[in-house]
This record gives structure tokens, C-alpha cells and sequence, in this order.
């Protein structure tokens, strides 16, 4: 008998075939593994998960601008002149080949050339396909994909122009000259940026382009995947979310009034041109305004509400 190798119990079998001795497995088993980690290193702790929350919070993750899907298309020779007289940004104009020349198509021959826009020829079918078989009477501008800002970008702003914070956010806007008109009106009465959802909800289009009368490219625009969501975020950040909603138990008169809520940080809520505001976003607003009407008028459209709202805001603070 060699050694210990035919002692009974020495040898162990298994699928992988026999196996004799320990090999040293056991005295690897017993060996130490180093200090344990802090619990706030440990992924699957509550401490961990606690300094991840924060660090969020803080703004450790990086911020990325989303872009809309595909490029927009001006078509026909009244909406590209408009387009080029609201200067909004176009990445190519079209002519069809044997397009007849008459005073909108030379208006805009002279607005490409004096902006340094290039005029480029295709044939009539390849407009045909390159604007889903829209009515261009010959005549199409490209607008690039519109760059959304990081709904953070918008409190930046404020900071960086150490003002009280002034965003409008949307809810489920479908309609983009209502979308164009409050990016307007929000431009011009000092708003930090606008704030709109990713889904159901309109975007800025050339239709909401040309209604904003070039104010979009002067002003941010947001996006959020979750509306509730970013609204919860800004309230946690020290800001006051307020809805426009005919039944509010506030008034805009009682909003604006001197040492009100209008001096402070500020998210000013417009609902859809239907339903109004939803339901959750509604519940997580801190209060709801009404604006007061002179009779029994309806409710006024979203882009009206917000104008009168901000407007009131602006003199409030001046």
C-alpha cells in the first residue's frame, strides 16, 4: 500500500471522475478574505442604495439632450417662406425642377441667399418621397432635429441669471401652436425654460417653430420621460408646482399678490386643451390657481392661460 492513496474514505468519486485528497481546497476555504466592506460599499445595502439616491440627486449622473426622432419638413411655398422669415433654422431648402417662378418662390431665393442657405434641384418625385407626398407646389425646407435640454438645464439657467426659477411644464399638450405659442409667451415674460413629456404630447415641429416666432431657439426646451415624476423632483429641489385649473381654490389675482407665492421658485403647470390637467399631476401639484373670468366663459385655450399667467408672474416680480 502507496502512502494513504488506498486508505478507505481517501478517495472520492464523482462525475468528473475520481478525486484524492483535499488538494489544499480546504486550507484555501479557511483562509481569510480581508476586512469587510463598509456597508455603504456593499451594492446590496441600504446605506449603498441611500448614497446612490443622493448622488443622483446632486447631479453626479451625466446629463443627456435627446433629440426628436427624424427632421421636419416644410412644405409648399407659403410655409417656407414663412419659416425663412421667422429665421428658423433649416438645413436645406429644395426647388423640384421645372418649378414655375413666381413672387413666393423668388421671396424665397432672397431669404436663402441673404441667410447663406443653399438652394438645391431634385426632381419632382424625389420631393415627392422626401416629404411623404405632401403638397410642395415645388418648394421644401428641411429642419434639423430639434436638441431637447436636461430638464436640470432649466433651473441652471435661473441660477446662472440668479433669478427665482420660472418654469412652464406642459401636460400632454397635443397641439404644437399651442406648444409654439406658450414657448412665446414664456420667452418673452422671463420663464427659465419649458418643460414637455416625451410621449403624447406635441413637439417642436415646424409648426411649433414658426407659432413661436423664433423664441425656440432662444429659450430651452425640456423633455422628460415622466412628467409626475420631474414635477416630484423640482418640488424637492425647494420649488413650488402650481396647475391652471378653472376650479383652483387660488386665484391668479391672489398668486401675484405682494409677498405671494409669485416671488418665489416657481413651475407653472398648463393642462391639455381638453381634459385639462391629469389627475396625478394635478395631486402632485402644491395648489391649484384659477384665473377669474368676467362671466361664464369657458376655460381659456392653454396658450392663452399661460400667457396671462406669466405675464401676471413677470409683474409681480419687477
Amino acid at each position: 500500500m502507496a502512502g494513504n492513496s488506498q486508505r478507505k474514505g481517501s478517495i472520492r468519486k464523482g462525475k468528473k471522475g475520481a478525486t484524492v485528497g483535499s488538494g489544499g481546497q480546504v486550507r484555501r476555504g479557511l483562509e481569510g478574505r480581508g476586512p469587510t466592506p463598509k456597508a455603504s460599499e456593499r451594492p446590496y445595502h441600504k446605506q449603498y442604495k441611500s448614497k446612490a439616491k443622493a448622488e443622483r440627486v446632486a447631479g453626479s449622473r451625466p446629463r443627456k439632450t435627446t433629440k426628436s426622432t427624424e427632421a421636419e419638413w416644410a412644405a409648399g411655398r407659403n410655409s417656407v417662406v414663412e419659416v425663412l422669415r421667422a429665421n428658423i433654422p433649416v438645413a436645406g431648402i429644395y426647388v423640384a425642377e421645372g418649378a414655375e417662378r413666381d413672387g413666393r418662390l423668388r421671396e424665397a431665393f432672397k431669404l436663402a441667399a441673404e441667410q447663406g442657405l443653399t438652394m438645391l434641384e431634385v426632381t419632382r418625385g424625389e420631393m415627392d418621397r422626401m416629404t411623404g407626398g405632401a403638397v410642395h407646389q415645388g418648394l421644401a425646407a428641411r429642419l434639423p432635429s430639434y436638441q431637447y435640454a436636461h430638464p436640470d438645464d432649466l433651473l441652471d439657467r435661473a441660477d446662472e441669471q440668479k433669478e427665482p426659477p420660472l418654469i412652464v411644464a406642459l401636460d400632454s399638450i397635443t397641439d404644437p401652436r399651442n406648444l409654439g405659442a406658450v414657448v412665446r409667451s414664456a420667452s418673452g415674460f422671463g420663464a427659465h425654460g419649458v418643460l414637455i413629456p416625451e410621449r403624447r404630447a406635441a413637439g417642436m415641429t415646424a409648426s411649433a417653430w414658426k407659432t413661436s416666432a423664433g423664441a425656440a431657439a432662444r429659450l430651452p426646451i425640456a423633455q422628460t420621460v415622466n412628467l409626475v415624476r420631474q414635477l416630484k423632483a423640482y418640488k424637492e429641489a425647494g420649488i413650488m408646482v402650481i396647475g391652471l385649473d378653472a376650479d383652483g381654490e387660488l386665484t391668479l389675482p391672489e398668486l401675484v399678490a405682494p409677498d405671494g407665492l409669485a416671488e418665489g421658485p416657481l413651475v407653472v403647470v398648463v393642462g391639455s386643451e381638453g381634459k385639462g390637467l391629469s389627475r396625478l399631476v394635478a395631486e402632485t401639484c402644491d395648489q391649484l390657481v384659477s384665473i377669474p373670468m368676467a362671466n361664464d366663459l369657458e376655460s381659456l385655450n392653454a396658450g392663452v392661460a399661460a400667457s396671462v399667467t406669466l405675464y401676471a408672474i413677470n409683474q409681480a416680480r419687477a
